[in-house]
């Protein structure tokens, strides 16, 4: 399998490197193209190309792996995960890993997530898709244990390998030493944290993270993974409703 690795905290985060180091011990023929600055909450957004209509790709190498090619891309995720499927890092990845992402990304506010969006777009453009997540909390100074994620995320592998391609799964794994395999979970309406606006003086619009104090749904991703359980949820991507009547 030929496995592409990015993600929305940008070509310098550890834990794209956990994870493209986690790819390369799987055996996998492993190509990193990232942000090259952070892009968290872009979902599956293109930026918006030069006035030359060129996007800049700078070769990277990334410590502990010099055998894998990897490129700092001027770019949002969504649009990194376009053009690898047209072949701008070699040819088409099977597989797209996405992560891992600095804070957990559930509920229906994943249709915001970079990490998540680039796991999208990748499978609507011939690749099987994976996000992956580690949940950090809001105390972004504790240790991360990005080892962990990523040992939950390569016991799902050879599982997202010999799915259809088109196929999407969100894995949120709690911040700890170790985590067993990971539970089947629904959406949450709404996670743990969510996004309040905080000011909205002088014509700007400041937003801030807060803790929700109402009761997790039980079953759904957030629940579980408040309760310390990692999780595993099947995506949909784009496609059309056929129960929806429009007469």
């Amino acid at each position: 399998m030929r496995a592409l690795i990015t993600n929305d905290d940008g070509i310098d985060s550890p834990g794209l490197l956990a994870l493209a180091r986690g790819a390369v011990a799987h055996g996998w023929t492993t190509v990193v193209a990232a942000p090259a600055r952070e892009s968290s909450g872009t979902s599956a957004g293109l930026t918006a190309a030069e006035d030359d209509r060129r996007v800049q790709v700078a070769r990277r190498e990334l410590p502990g792996l010099p055998d894998v090619p990897a490129y700092a891309v001027a770019a949002h995720p969504g649009f990194i995960a376009l053009v690898a499927s047209q072949g701008a890092f070699g040819d088409p990845p099977d597989v797209v890993l996405s992560g891992v992402n600095r804070g957990a990304n559930v509920g229906r506010a994943v249709l915001h997530s970079g990490t998540v969006g680039a796991a999208l777009t990748a499978a609507i453009n011939g690749a099987r898709a994976m996000a992956v997540s580690l949940d950090v909390g809001l105390d972004l100074d504790v240790p991360h244990h990005w080892d962990t994620a990523v040992a939950v995320a390569a016991g799902l592998f050879d599982r997202l390998a010999a799915l259809p391609v088109g196929s999407v799964l969100n894995v949120n794994v709690p911040n700890r030493p170790e985590a067993g395999a990971p539970r089947r979970a629904g959406l949450a309406e709404f996670g743990a944290v969510r996004t309040r606006i905080k000011d909205s003086d002088d014509g700007s619009i400041t937003l801030a993270a807060v803790v929700v104090e109402d009761e997790l749904a039980p079953g759904t991703d957030a629940a579980l993974l408040a309760e310390g359980r990692a999780t595993v949820t099947p995506l949909r991507s784009v496609a059309e409703d056929p129960d929806l009547d429009v007469r």
